[in-house]
């Protein structure tokens, strides 16, 4: 079986604490992968406000996920307090990448749960056409 594999990024620009609800978790007792798209949906939602802007008003243009990719490695369960760290890297005409690290905190440890990579591509809603990045998010969100 050919596994996915995530290459994260050495810096990350920002992170978030979220603590595991119970209805996060799926009949395994443990984090579901439905309730893992959306703590990484909160995370960039989050990481996005911290720049000022939303997915829907970012430099005169929209955001649409074109694909996600999840590379589990540990489970999480109800009350854990996981840190999700988050940066936007590989750039091109249309788009960029959001990567994910997801990390339990226990007793001032950080252990790696999972990783993951969402594509969002620029997009006009309203006349449902690609745009292109703008330069200035790119430079916001690299810090470039």
């Amino acid at each position: 079986m050919q596994r996915i594999k995530i290459d994260l990024p050495e810096q990350f620009s920002f992170s978030t604490i979220i603590k595991i609800r119970i209805t996060d978790l799926n009949y395994g007792g443990h984090v579901g992968n439905d309730s893992f798209l959306s703590l990484i949906h909160e995370a960039r939602q989050q990481f996005l406000n911290h720049f000022g802007y939303s997915e829907l008003q970012i430099e005169n243009t929209s955001l649409i996920m074109a694909d996600a990719s999840i590379e589990f490695k540990k489970e999480l369960s109800y009350k854990d307090e996981v840190k999700i760290s988050v940066a936007a890297n590989g750039f091109d005409k249309y788009g960029f990448d959001i990567f994910y690290k997801l990390e339990i905190i226990q007793q001032q440890n950080l252990i790696l749960t999972g990783k993951a990579k969402t594509g969002m591509l620029c997009y006009d809603y309203q006349n449902k056409k690609l745009m292109p990045v703008p330069e200035k998010l790119k430079q916001v969100l690299t810090g470039n």
